[in-house]
C-alpha cells in the first residue's frame, strides 16, 4: 500500500507539468491560396496578412502605413506544374 500512496503525488505532479507546460499551436502565417502578402509594422510588433491577389491591391492597402508587400513564399510551390519527370532507363544492346 505505501507504494501506491507514493505514486499518487508523482502522477499528479506529472499531470500538472503536462498541463502547464503545454503551449498553444501557432497559426499558419502564410495563406497558400494568395500570391501576395503584406507585413504591417506597429509599435507592438508586426503582423503578416496573405490575402491579396495582386501587388497593386496590396500596395493600395499599404499606402500611408508602415508596411511592405512581397510575394508569398508558399504560393508558388503550391501552383507549380509538375515537370516531365525522370526519363525512362536506357536499354543496353
Amino acid at each position: 500500500m505505501p507504494g501506491i500512496i507514493n505514486a499518487i503525488p508523482l502522477a499528479v505532479g506529472l499531470l500538472a507539468a503536462g498541463l502547464f507546460g503545454a503551449t498553444p499551436a501557432a497559426a499558419q502565417t502564410y495563406d497558400p491560396r494568395y500570391p501576395v502578402c503584406i507585413e504591417v509594422y506597429t509599435i507592438d510588433g508586426s503582423a503578416i496578412d496573405c490575402s491579396f491577389t495582386t501587388m497593386a491591391q496590396c500596395a493600395a492597402t499599404a499606402s500611408g502605413q508602415s508596411a511592405q508587400c512581397y510575394a508569398n513564399p508558399y504560393y508558388a510551390m503550391q501552383n507549380r506544374q509538375p515537370g516531365p519527370g525522370p526519363s525512362p532507363p536506357r536499354r543496353s544492346r
